[in-house]
């Protein structure tokens, strides 16, 4: 049912105080941002960076051979998984994939598809830990990548890596590797599962600011949850990328020089469009304490802001949400199958919205439920952070 004038305002502010109350997490109290248009965006977009974040951004045109976007390409951040690239790329190093055994294709399959840190640190104990980092470098040509600090050799997400560095492996992997290790791993990388193995929502950045066809390499380090839905024991788990053993304390950034190895990190990278026209790597850093869905909403934000050539942005209109424990579903009622979490407090984009049945959250009642284009369902609009049932501005499905 829709609230009458006299109790919108009220809402609005019996809203705020829900927030502070209702989760552990920070919430995203966010006003409702306008659709974005592909034909209404400029030709060159300055990297719009959040306050409190650290970025590092390169977006390469493959047409051209030209940058759209640099912004501290040389920065060195922990790679967290991306380094699993590396790793891919050195098991496979004059070797077809067809020579790898069944245990070995698989752990590569789950390594780049689910961010299997397992999976990852078996090649790395097995494969000489920082020797792969020295050998990609040297094969490669990388200038700012190195093994994790000696203080912490078996964290292969201490790696130090860059934007520039990124956009050299993927060049590499795009025009230089032989067609079936480029196939292989591009195959794996356009098949990232939304929920990574440790239960944190992947789907991120470029994965979660364009339309396919993309494929995308991951990384987060120093979050306690992730949302997804994995079980709770496993996603509150906060060495991810890290390759940390198991009850070992995080090493503070004085170990490691100039790489920071204790603020939150969040990095999407990958390629995008048709032919794979673009190759975009952004890393980024945020507050320490920074939750989620607030990193996950920044790094969006950010990715969405860059000049892509070939890439194309799904319709819609980005909102966002309040609540821990959001789910998304394959119908608008609560009876129907649930298709992941959404990490508390972050931005969704919202296509459209129909009623369906009705949801009680005291001081609510709402049964308008939005239709979430990048995951393929809906949520009740009674999360969303607008002061009405409905979405101002958004069409009915």
């Amino acid at each position: 049912m829709t609230l009458s004038s006299a109790r919108s305002a009220a809402r609005a502010g019996v809203l705020t105080a829900a927030l502070a109350a209702f989760v552990c997490t920070t919430a995203n109290t966010g006003s409702v941002a306008s659709a974005e248009s592909p034909s209404a965006r400029p030709a060159a977009v300055r990297a719009d960076v959040p306050a409190g974040v650290t970025a590092g951004v390169a977006v390469f045109d493959r047409r051209t051979g030209t940058f759209t976007e640099q912004l501290n390409t040389s920065a060195q951040f922990r790679s967290a998984s991306v380094v699993k690239l590396l790793i891919a790329l050195d098991v496979l190093w004059n070797r077809s994939p067809d020579a790898l055994s069944a245990a070995d294709r698989a752990r590569i399959d789950t390594m780049l598809r689910g961010s299997d840190d397992a999976a990852a640190s078996t090649f790395w104990s097995n494969n000489g830990s920082g020797a792969i980092v020295d050998r990609m470098v040297t094969r490669l040509g990388l200038t700012d990548t190195a093994r994790p600090p000696s203080t912490h050799p078996g964290y292969w997400g201490y790696t130090a890596l860059s934007a520039r560095d990124t956009v050299k492996i993927y060049r590499h992997l795009l025009d230089s590797a032989p067609a079936a290790t480029r196939d292989y791993i591009l195959g794996d990388l356009r098949q990232s599962t939304r929920c990574a193995t440790d239960g944190y929502d992947q789907h991120f950045g470029i994965a979660g600011s364009f339309n396919r066809p993309w494929a995308v390499k991951q990384g987060w380090s120093g979050f306690s949850s992730g949302g997804c839905t994995a079980p709770a024991a496993t996603a509150a788990k906060s060495g991810e990328s890290a390759g940390e053993p198991a009850g070992t304390a995080p090493p503070t950034s004085a170990d490691a020089d100039a790489v920071d190895l204790s603020r939150p990190a969040l990095h999407t990278t990958g390629v995008v469009g048709e032919g794979d026209r673009s190759i975009v790597a952004v890393f980024t850093l945020h507050p320490g304490g920074t939750s989620y869905g607030k990193a996950y909403t920044d790094i969006g934000r950010l990715t969405r802001s860059l000049n892509v050539p070939g890439a194309s942005r799904p319709a819609g209109t980005w909102v966002g949400t309040w609540g821990s424990g959001v789910r998304v579903r394959t119908q608008a009622t609560t009876a129907s199958g649930a298709m992941t979490t959404l990490p508390a407090g972050v931005e969704v984009l919202v296509g459209c919205q129909k009623r369906g049945q009705q949801v009680s959250q005291p001081p609510y009642v709402n049964d308008w439920w939005a239709q979430l284009p990048q995951y393929g369902g809906y949520m009740t609009n009674i999360y969303l952070s607008v002061p009405e049932n409905q979405v101002p501005g958004v069409p009915v499905c």
